[in-house]
């Protein structure tokens, strides 16, 4: 016989139960709390377990605003998580004095337009307006439309690239970039002011639903990045990843006067199980077979994708000319770091004759410090995510390692990945014209910069506690050599500098005779049960000649810190 739930426990179930507005997590709920009650049910136990962690705290608000799995309690994602939400943004926007219209996009995740919907019933019933996007969209059409529509935040319901049974909620206020502190805090504040649901208004209708024209606006602005003088002759494959990104990035090709790109025909309908992926992230193995596989019967120059709410971009390449740690490589392609495709678009816009600052993360290559320089631009470091490398000052482009980049600040300052494969395109299709490849600039940059070899060390964990382990055995153990290179820094980035604020991460550089430089970042990630560590040597390259011989050192280099940093960490 296993032991029943508690009686608080079951308390705060029934309490849950009992204001839940969706009928599919009131079944699920009320199915789970009776095999939990039942001491002959043969899952007694595991029902109770599951019923603890549900009702053992609740998904808290940040910077990144929600993100979980979804079903009944508050640890989960649900309507009634989503109402409290939207409630203490409201609440924070009136008593801001922000403004009283809120935009509101959504992806094609399960229960993402149910959440979209809620929303717009909360800012109606607080007596603001509610603008809904016409149907699943980008996250960068969300992005361009709070800052084209003038208003005071904006909201968008996407998990990204998560697997299929989590959904998230992304907030960004008026200025069209994700909240940081104090906004953050101030919103959370408000939710937790919350009651009952039943003390918060929500309209029944009220809310206008945005016609195409904020769609045609936002391709009109995406399309002016590009030159319409620049070569056009391009042939691209293409797959959103079952995502919402195809109809808005071929509309793009099509009005920037590229050929229209081949689709992955497998993935080409937003689907919320992803059924062809693990995980709908073209940076996990196995994400890109299926493009990889199209591209070897059609023969394109390059391949794009795009992660499922469309605001990252990857691209592969002929594998021919491969480069340090390309990795998932197949069928004779290879699939360019971020941090190659970071370079290429700051090089890219270099040659636009670009003003102004480019910015990327303290865990990203210092590649695009170096061409910055070289071009006379100003140049800064944030911590992770876009909510920081928007707000650097002067902002004229952004990227971060994960795939993510910003072109275009003033039209977008997210990142995007529909304006990303547009300036991709661009920079492929004008180096064809003359012969050449996006490889081939890679080279360019490694001779002229050094090369900037970059790998990851990502461990996911069933169990955070191994995480917390982690970064407490690198504190106390910190290593002294990695690879035979000797760490002459470690910095302990929760203690913040006048450069950056306070995070949990550490970074440590080091030195040896065969490099120019070395840098690695140890953090965890903000979205996933993983611990990250972020690997870059730069070598210096004599010639063209010495490339691949450069690059093997580098691979060989990465691996050994990869191998070392492991034990370290005890990972």
């Amino acid at each position: 016989m296993t032991q029943a739930p508690t009686t608080d426990l079951l308390a705060r179930s029934r309490a849950w139960l009992a204001e839940d507005p969706d009928p599919q997590t009131r079944e699920e709920l009320t199915a789970l709390l009776a095999r939990a009650e039942d001491p002959e049910e043969e899952d007694s136990k595991i029902a109770w377990s599951e019923l603890t962690e549900r009702f053992s705290d609740r998904l808290q608000f940040g910077t990144a605003g929600l993100r979980g799995e979804l079903g009944a309690g508050p640890m989960r994602m649900n309507r009634a998580v989503v109402i409290r939400a939207a409630a203490g943004l409201v609440a924070y926007v009136k008593k801001q004095g922000l403004g009283d219209l809120v935009v509101i996009g959504y992806d094609a995740r399960h229960k993402s337009y149910d959440f979209a919907r809620d929303t717009a019933a909360v800012v109606v019933g607080a007596g603001l307006r509610a603008a809904l996007l016409p149907r699943p969209l980008p996250t960068p059409v969300l992005a361009f439309a709070i800052r084209h529509l003038g208003a005071a935040a904006g909201v968008t319901v996407t998990a990204s690239h998560n697997p299929p049974q989590d959904n998230g909620y992304k907030v960004y206020l008026g200025d069209g970039s994700q909240i940081v502190p104090p906004a953050d805090a101030g919103i959370a504040a408000e939710i937790d002011a919350i009651g009952s649901l039943a003390e918060v208004p929500r309209a029944e209708d009220g809310w206008e639903v945005l016609g195409e024209d904020v769609i045609e606006a936002y391709l009109a602005r995406a399309v002016s990045i590009v030159d319409q003088h620049t070569p056009r002759e391009l042939d691209v494959v293409y797959t959103p990843m079952h995502g919402v990104g195809r109809d808005v990035l071929v509309a793009a090709f099509r009005q920037a006067g590229f050929p229209a790109p081949t689709v992955v025909a497998e993935q080409a309908e937003p689907d919320p199980d992803f059924p062809t992926v693990a995980f709908p992230n073209p940076e996990e193995p196995g994400a890109m077979d299926l493009a990889f596989r199209t591209a070897a019967s059609v023969g394109p120059d390059i391949v794009i994708a795009n992660d499922p709410d469309a605001d990252r971009c990857a691209v592969a390449v002929p594998a021919n000319g491969n480069a340090v740690g390309s990795g998932n490589g197949t069928s004779g392609w290879r699939m360019l770091r971020g941090d190659e495709v970071g370079a290429l678009l700051g090089s890219a816009l270099v040659a636009k004759k670009a003003e102004g600052t480019f910015a990327t993360t303290i865990v990203s290559a210092t590649l695009l410090g170096r061409i910055a320089e070289a071009a006379g631009l100003g140049y800064a470091e944030t911590l992770t995510g876009f909510k920081w490398i928007a707000r650097a000052e002067g902002l004229r482009y952004g990227y971060e390692e994960a795939l993510g980049y910003c072109v275009d600040p003033e039209g977008v300052r997210d990142k995007d990945g529909i304006t990303a494969a547009l300036l991709v395109a661009e920079l492929a299709a004008t180096l064809k014209k003359s012969g050449r490849t996006l490889s081939d600039l890679l080279d360019d940059l490694a001779l002229e910069h050094g090369l900037h070899a970059t790998d990851q060390l990502s461990v996911r964990v069933q169990d955070l506690s191994l995480i917390g382990a982690a970064m407490r055995r690198l504190r106390e153990q910190p290593p002294t050599v990695l690879a035979g290179l000797t760490v002459t820094r470690a910095d302990d980035l929760t203690a913040g500098s006048a450069d950056l604020p306070p995070t949990d991460g550490l970074r440590y550089y080091l030195a040896g005779e065969t490099v120019r430089s070395a840098r690695i970042v140890v953090r965890p990630s903000g979205t996933e049960p993983k611990l990250k560590c972020y690997l870059e040597v730069v070598l210096p390259v004599g010639s063209a000649a010495d490339l691949a011989t450069t690059r093997e050192r580098a691979a060989e280099l990465l691996n050994a810190i990869k191998r070392d940093l492991a034990v370290a960490a005890g990972i």
